[in-house]
């Protein structure tokens, strides 16, 4: 890796050079808030080999799932495949989410694990973008490493700086008047590691929900 690689050019080659990055299983922060919510339709960015995005799926989520790699984008649509899942319910998209755009607006958006080291990501952006794909009544939850995890090789992350939940919460830079915040904490929890070992990881959790009520256009108000 040189100074010229690029975000994509270096998750394309980390999961290109692997049979298998992450360990396919639903990420459990997700899955507690999920299971709490009517399935509709969900976002999920930042989606890897589509671990979190076939299990909303399986759900009963109408779910779209973007992801910087062609090649993760690839494993995702073969688990989903694999689970039965078809293009209907699960619609996977390979872009850079500094860039990706819809018109769709989402019940659950979704970013799990939204880390790029040694080569940096416009993260914070990125969840600001996220919130703007949150429908009224809508969820956005962002779940983070607080902490470098155990399997990370830490002369990669060295200089690193790991969110905490205040600055997550303060980087979206969100209107308190039309969202409203349900968790904004670290958590401890035990999994279990890419490689199936064990480990106790500190989650950054920040959960906040759009109002449902739409507020009035004073734009024209504005202008005369």
């Amino acid at each position: 890796m040189d100074d010229e690689t690029s975000a994509a050019e270096f998750w394309e080659a980390r999961y290109a050079d692997s049979d298998r990055v992450w360990s396919g299983r639903v990420n459990g922060v997700l899955a507690d808030v999920a299971s709490t919510l009517e399935p509709a339709r969900a976002l999920d960015l930042g989606c890897g080999e589509g671990g979190d995005a076939v299990w909303l799926a399986t759900q009963g989520w109408d779910v779209t799932a973007v992801d910087l790699s062609p090649t993760a984008i690839d494993r995702a649509r073969a688990a989903a495949a694999a689970r039965g899942i078809d293009g209907d319910r699960l619609h996977l998209v390979a872009a850079d989410l500094a860039a990706w755009d819809t018109d769709e607006r989402f019940d659950l958006v979704t970013c799990s694990y939204l880390h790029s080291w040694p080569i940096e990501i416009p993260r914070e952006a990125i969840l600001r973008r996220a919130a703007g794909f949150v429908d009224h009544g809508g969820a956005l939850l962002i779940t983070a490493h607080a902490a470098p995890p155990p399997w990370a090789e830490q002369h990669l992350n060295h200089g690193y700086t790991f969110p905490t939940p205040e600055s997550d919460l303060a980087a979206l830079d969100l209107d308190l008047d039309d969202w409203e915040v349900l968790a904004c904490e670290r958590r401890e929890r035990e999994t279990m590691g890419p490689d199936g070992a064990p480990a106790q990881v500190d989650d950054s959790v920040v959960l906040v929900r759009r109002s449902t009520a739409r507020r009035p256009d004073t734009t024209r108000e504005e202008e005369r």
